[in-house]
């Protein structure tokens, strides 16, 4: 199904941002970077803490035969995949009034998933009039040019046209075209050392503290590993220690990551570690702290399951999506593991048989001196955070003039101003939307003004 042609529109982009990330093809402890989904993807298939999710509605699904290459003019380039894509038209003002566009840029996996929870445009959509259409990032969910993202990454020729330079093609997300953008958890700065590699890790400290040498003392026992399975009910039996510790690392990076409210993850956890018995051991306060995070789960998975995501965002990673995070003893309560390029290199040469390009990000987006920058050619740009997310490490968060600015809270998780509200939304995060609504119409208020002095 093909959309209408629309007239022309002033679009307003709101941007997930294309930064994304999962851990996929190492087995340490520390593995590819944790993903920047607006779900948490321990509890997607559980639907905890998803009580605000509305059902798929006043959507139309359409495709677009998407140009495969935007940067070459050899034959092959003009090779076209369905790109999928979704228009809510239900507030909608109309072209010939102007009424503006948002547009949500798909995140690292299907973009059917994201919508329902999406629900920042839907929520301020009928005081703007505005059309919102949903965009699906190339090669995730049914915008794949061979149908599969496995078979897409194993295809050396096809998986080089998937990266950020032909996603923003894709979009046409360029200035001249977009009014303004809400950048939401957007961690710009954490490429090329421009972030501490503890920074993500530093965040999650300061919400959990555990002991790892304890799993190693009973994973080294007769039958430990067996007596590991037994207390975590693992859904399978542990091979060995670290797959252990690298299901309680992403467990806790991501409570910590999405603690959002009403429920609070990390909380929940906490309440769970510390409402058991004194009597217990260390390990079985952490297994119910682990219950209590996932309490409608019969088993625990510690071996990740494959998904589009998992597959996608390793080659991502490998190719131009270089995020330096890494552990050092001195400031976390994670075993130490210093973020290791070489080791990077390695894997992805024996994965994919390609050399990560770890300056590329700064090099083609910029990043350094960013405020020199910015202040001289940007514009109508929020840069949202919650400085409880671990990647708020990476983001923006001081002005850096009128027109580029950033909208934080203290208490705030990953991408959670773009959310459905809530009646029980706290007062701080009510405040941090209505900031960013605020300042969209200070855009569009500007734009109507200057489009009617030019029709004068």
């Amino acid at each position: 199904m093909y959309a209408p042609k629309l007239k022309t529109m002033t679009p307003v982009v709101f941007q997930w941002l294309l930064l994304f990330v999962t851990t996929f093809f190492t087995t340490t402890i520390l593995g590819a970077p944790h993903g920047l989904s607006p779900i948490d993807p321990f509890l997607r298939d559980s639907n905890v803490g998803f009580a605000n999710v509305k059902p798929l509605k006043d959507v139309e699904t359409f495709f677009y035969n998407q140009t495969l290459d935007h940067f070459n003019y050899n034959p092959q380039s003009y090779a076209t995949f369905p790109q999928r894509y979704y228009i809510n038209s239900k507030w909608w003002g109309g072209a010939n009034k102007n009424a503006p566009i948002f547009a949500y840029l798909g995140a690292e996996g299907p973009l059917d998933r994201d919508i329902p929870i999406i629900g920042f445009l839907t929520d301020n959509a009928p005081r703007f009039k505005a059309l919102l259409v949903y965009i699906e990032h190339r090669f995730y969910g049914e915008s794949n040019p061979v149908g599969s993202m496995a078979e897409s990454v194993k295809n050396k020729t096809i998986r080089g046209y998937f990266n950020s330079a032909q996603a923003l093609a894709d979009y046409a997300e360029y200035p001249h075209i977009a009014l303004g953008a809400l950048a939401s958890s957007a961690p710009i700065l954490y490429f090329d050392k421009l972030t501490p590699q503890d920074g993500y890790y530093s965040i999650v400290t300061k919400d959990f503290k555990k002991s790892w040498n304890e799993i190693d003392r009973v994973a080294s026992m007769p039958n430990g590993l067996s007596i590991l399975s037994k207390k975590f009910y693992t859904c399978s039996p542990l091979k060995n220690s670290d797959e252990l510790k690298g299901y309680l690392d992403s467990m806790y990076a991501y409570a910590a990551q999405y603690n959002a409210p009403p429920t609070y993850p990390t909380t929940r956890i906490c309440e769970g570690i510390d409402g058991a018995s004194n009597a217990t051991d260390i390990l079985d306060r952490i297994s119910d702290g682990v219950i209590a995070y996932q309490p409608f789960s019969p088993c625990h998975n510690t071996t990740r399951g494959v998904s589009q995501t998992s597959i996608g965002w390793g080659w991502q990673t490998c190719s131009e999506m270089v995020i330096p995070i890494g552990i050092t003893s001195n400031v976390s309560m994670f075993p130490s593991q210093p973020y290791n390029l070489q080791e990077v290199i390695d894997n992805c040469k024996s994965v994919y048989g390609v050399t990560p390009r770890p300056h590329w990000a700064t090099t083609y987006y910029g990043g350094y001196d960013i405020k020199l920058v910015l202040s001289k050619f940007g514009s109508n740009i929020i840069f949202s955070n919650g400085l409880r997310d671990p990647y708020s490490s990476g983001g923006v968060l001081e002005n850096i003039s009128d027109e580029v600015l950033a909208v934080y809270t203290t208490n705030g998780s990953h991408c959670l101003d773009i959310l459905a509200s809530s009646k029980t939304d706290p007062d701080w995060l009510i405040k941090q939307r209505n900031d960013e609504v605020k300042i969209i119409r200070r855009w569009l208020t500007k734009y109507y003004h200057d489009l009617r002095l030019l029709k004068q």
